[in-house]
């Protein structure tokens, strides 16, 4: 019988769980009589600090869901992973592509928005590395730079404070790795698209204790819109200390600058006689003006540093730090078709909007946790004790410019038209119909044209955009209790919030609330291959002056109620085939209360109601892995039953909630050529998704047909060679199709049949 000894580096020495998890693989080709003895008990890192080498499209492990390494089977949870591997195969270059496979998301606009399991995300920001940043709801991130996407299923208040009750997605970025990589990626396609991606990483002393990786993003590209464009640049630099066992440093920093136009979607003619033509305009069909533009800076300064006191204390603080610049100029949709003087809508002129605005962010978010291994009798406990503070400022000196509405015949600015008092309006008469003048022109969709507008032509109302600050204290506590073979999962936090409009200013206002948030949690280890969980976990949302992006905050003295949530979640997790594949199942029963929604009011466009209450009811089921050594795959479907439980509207009791298709699925697979020589070297890959049809954010009038989309890939690697070529044609059989709405001039089709071509040089 043969001894393997694990070696020393894989015992607590902050290296990640995954160069473990690859040295057993390695192993496990061993033959049947070899035994593996570990040099002593591995732990996983408690502070994500060293890369993967693992090449699988999904995840073992989560730190961010218990906020210390855990295995994913152990987590009494769902959580879906989108890997590096998964993500280049695909050329996911931004997060929708990479999200496509994830059971129960599902892609609401064009816009950084989704729906999770029934419920619309709001406009909290991006969870990186498991903090809470700022902003890109507008803008996709870029992915060259992740290790991995997480989908962390449910509200996650427990750990992250206000995030979103369906799920939070949380971006985990590359760390360097203990040998020398190199990577250069190019790639062009459709819609003049042009990308180059770096990725470096090793050591940079002998002794190997400082390592660094450097990844770069570029994107040049047109689109199937008219209008639109995009110019992005990513430089992420990254470099992880580990001086001894148990102590470890990494510092990182992300850099991104967006230059592109908002896209606010297509708009079609409107319903006439009951009828909704999708159609009636293209889907390439765009309002805007030709100096329009969207420029966005991000810059996110990320430290994590962990030390073990002794086998069963550690201690852990990250640290992050983000700054967000917008600059926006931009024509859009006022959400209302124009009127002739009588008041009706003349469906074929789209009311518009100019708006100029400028405004900057920052945020600084702080977590403080120890870790205590501790055994009472026959359970073993791991505890974790922890402080957050996070605060996001907005900075005075942001502003908006805007013009709407009406003209009046004293030079002034009517908000809305009315027929009664029509003597008073400048009306003008177009093709014969006779109808008020307004201020920014309207869009002909019959006829569209594109023009440099004259924005001197407008009168704009002038609102300084209001300085705000909130601030996040939080304590919590967590115990994972074992014993046997169950997994007792307990977490409480107490948090308080403030919120301040005009900050620092003498009319400041303040909002404040408090809350303590539990989580419940059981798993148990059926069998060697099968967990079963069940929990319960709370949500909190406070919704005050910086919880969105309106720039008008809530009304004097008002104070919205947060919105809560709670989860009920029961599910088994599986791993098979030597853990190379894992079969995941859940059911869930989301509910929340005291919803915002947009009043869809074409005079106040930032004017918000409180909705009452949703539910949201369904299954899913994943399973990723390998089938054979050279075969992987991806794959998800999920049944969702999202209702309206309470409202303002008494009519819409009972019906089904905007943004979400009750049936989804999705399938990414990969198989490698091997046993016959000529064909050594070439990789198939396919895919489909499928989406049920789904309403309108915003209005209930029409509906968003389902779709399926096919796409193929082919690659190809050369014999004894280190470069890969790729090509991704995506939507193969050209469907046409919507990924969501809000009303019926804001429509957001999915991209036409495309091609992208690779290719990839390792060094």
């Amino acid at each position: 019988m043969k001894i393997f000894t694990l070696p020393y580096q894989y015992k607590l020495t902050g290296l990640c769980c995954a160069g473990f998890l690859s040295v057993v693989s390695a192993y496990a080709q061993q033959p049947a009589d070899t035994t593996i003895v570990p040099a002593s008990k591995e732990e996983l890192q408690t502070v994500e600090v060293m890369g993967t080498r693992t090449r699988k499209y999904f995840s073992d492990y989560s730190f961010s869901a218990t906020k210390i390494a855990t295995l994913n089977k152990n987590i009494p949870q769902a959580i879906s992973t989108v890997s590096k591997e998964l993500i280049a195969d695909r050329q996911a270059f931004t997060l929708t592509d990479a999200v496509k496979t994830v059971t129960g998301v599902s892609q609401s606009s064009f816009y950084n928005q989704f729906a999770i399991r029934g419920i619309s995300q709001n406009e909290e920001g991006t969870i990186i590395n498991g903090m809470r940043t700022r902003q890109y709801f507008f803008t996709q991130p870029l992915t060259n730079h992740l290790e991995r996407v997480e989908v962390i299923k449910g509200p996650a208040s427990a750990m992250f404070s206000s995030v979103d009750p369906g799920g939070s997605i949380n971006l985990v970025t590359k760390k360097p790795l203990k040998e020398s990589r190199r990577e250069v990626s190019i790639s062009a396609g459709s819609f003049s698209t042009i990308r180059g991606a770096l990725d470096f990483t090793g050591p940079l002393n002998k002794e190997k204790t400082l390592l660094y990786r450097l990844n770069v993003g570029y994107e040049d590209s047109k689109s199937f819109r008219d209008m639109q464009y995009r110019k992005a640049l990513l430089v992420a630099p990254s470099f992880s200390y580990v001086p001894a066992a148990g102590t470890s440093l990494n510092v990182e920093m992300v850099m991104t600058n967006n230059n592109t136009r908002l896209d606010r979607g297509q708009a079609i003619f409107g319903a006439i006689a009951g009828k909704t033509d999708l159609n009636s305009t293209g889907i390439n069909f765009n309002m805007g003006s030709s100096n329009d533009h969207f420029n966005t800076r991000d810059l996110m300064l990320m430290a994590n540093f962990a030390h073990s006191f002794s086998e069963k204390v550690g201690f852990n603080v990250a640290y992050m730090k983000q700054t967000w610049d917008e600059d926006l100029q931009e024509h859009r949709t006022t959400n209302a078709f124009a009127v002739d003087e009588n008041g009706a809508a003349i469906p074929t002129l789209a009311g518009m909007r100019a708006v100029i605005r400028q405004q900057r962010w920052n945020t600084d978010n702080l977590s403080i946790y120890f870790t205590v291994k501790q055994n009472t009798g026959p359970l073993e406990h791991k505890l974790v004790l922890g402080y957050d503070r996070i605060n996001t400022r907005k900075f005075r000196g942001g502003g908006e410019n805007s013009a709407a509405g009406y003209r009046l015949k004293d030079g002034t600015i009517a908000s809305r038209y009315d027929p009664a008092k029509k003597d008073l309006y400048l009306l003008r008469t177009v093709n014969g119909v006779t109808m008020p003048v307004p201020n920014v022109p309207h869009f002909d969709l019959a006829r569209p044209g594109y023009f440099v507008a004259n924005l001197n032509e407008y009168i704009f109302a002038k609102n300084e955009i209001p300085p705000a600050y909130y601030l996040v204290n939080g304590v919590w506590l967590q115990d994972q209790v074992r014993y046997g073979k169950l997994l007792l999962t307990l977490g409480l936090r107490q948090e308080w919030y403030e919120d301040f409009n005009q900050y620092k200013q003498v009319n400041q206002t303040k909002i404040s609330h408090q809350q303590l948030i539990p989580r419940v949690g059981l798993t148990w280890e059926a069998t060697s291959h099968i967990n079963v969980y069940g929990t319960y976990l709370r949500g909190y949302q406070p919704q005050g002056n910086t919880a969105t992006l309106v720039v008008v905050p809530p009304p004097a003295g008002a104070n919205f109620k947060p919105l809560e949530s709670d989860l009920k979640e029961i599910g088994v997790k599986s791993g098979w085939l030597n853990d190379k594949l894992q079969i995941n199942m859940a059911a869930f029963e989301i509910n929340q209360k005291n919803l915002l929604m947009n009043a869809n009011d074409p005079v106040d466009v930032n004017k918000l109601i409180e909705r009452g209450a949703q539910r949201s009811r369904g299954i899913e089921v994943e399973a990723s892995g390998y089938v054979m050594d050279n075969w992987q795959f991806n794959a998800g479907y999920s049944y969702i039953d999202a209702v309206i439980t309470d409202d303002n509207d008494p009519k819409l009791k009972g019906t089904r909630v905007q943004n979400t298709p009750q049936h989804a699925a999705a399938l990414w697979t990969r198989y490698n050529m091997r046993g016959v020589k000529i064909l050594q070297g070439i990789g198939i890959g396919a895919g489909v998704q499928y989406s049920g049809s789904k309403l309108p954010w915003y209005t209930r009038d029409f509906i968003i047909p389902g779709y399926t989309v096919a796409d193929v890939a082919l690659y190809y690697t050369p014999p004894q060679s280190k470069v890969q070529l790729a090509v991704n044609v995506n939507n193969i059989f050209d469907q046409t199709y919507w990924v969501g709405a809000q009303n019926y001039l804001r429509l957001f089709p999915g991209t036409p049949r495309n091609v992208m071509f690779n290719v990839t040089y390792k060094f």
